[in-house]
């Protein structure tokens, strides 16, 4: 866990997997001098174990019902964080989503469902949506929905890091 500053009112959770935490630790950077949010980071070295871990809490939970039940790792690290959740990683959205049940709140991931066609590592993220700017972006929109920014940030942020909104969608093409 790298925390980011305390002294901003906005706030989010970044998670990253693999060679994406590069991307999420800049991501953080983003946001922070362009925006004014401060982003905690996370790095998740295995989406598959935290989801094990989750069962296990629950199980645990199920088969003891006189005892105080056990919360997954997955929440006892959040438990307290302010701000939405934004996980990316270098494989599907499924991957993250394993983790969905024991993240508290707005929970959104970011992965590379379809199949790439680009020249580059950073234009395949670019086309996948899992680049620094669009875990800002993803950062920004979920600020939003939960009414914390204006709708016109993720507008801003969107023409600031020249993201075609009319890109297609990498599942489809």
């Amino acid at each position: 866990l790298e925390e980011g500053r305390k002294d901003r009112k906005l706030k989010v959770q970044l998670m990253g997997s693999g060679t994406i935490l590069r991307e999420v630790i800049a991501a953080a950077a983003l946001l922070d001098q362009d925006f004014g949010v401060s982003a905690d980071v996370w790095s998740v070295t295995s989406f598959n174990e935290l989801r094990r871990e989750g069962l296990a809490a629950e199980r645990w939970s199920l088969l003891h019902p006189e005892d105080e039940p056990r919360q997954s790792y997955v929440l006892r690290c959040l438990d307290g964080r302010s701000g939405p959740v934004i996980a990316a990683t270098d494989y599907m959205r499924t991957f993250a989503d394993q983790i969905r049940p024991w993240v508290p709140g707005r929970y959104v991931t970011l992965g590379t469902d379809g199949f790439g066609r680009s020249d580059t590592r950073a234009r395949l993220r670019q086309f996948f949506g899992v680049s620094r700017h669009d875990v800002a972006l993803a950062a920004l929109r979920a600020l939003a929905d939960e009414g914390a920014v204006p709708a016109s940030k993720v507008a801003e942020a969107i023409s600031k890091y020249e993201i075609d909104p009319e890109r297609p969608n990498p599942w489809s093409v």
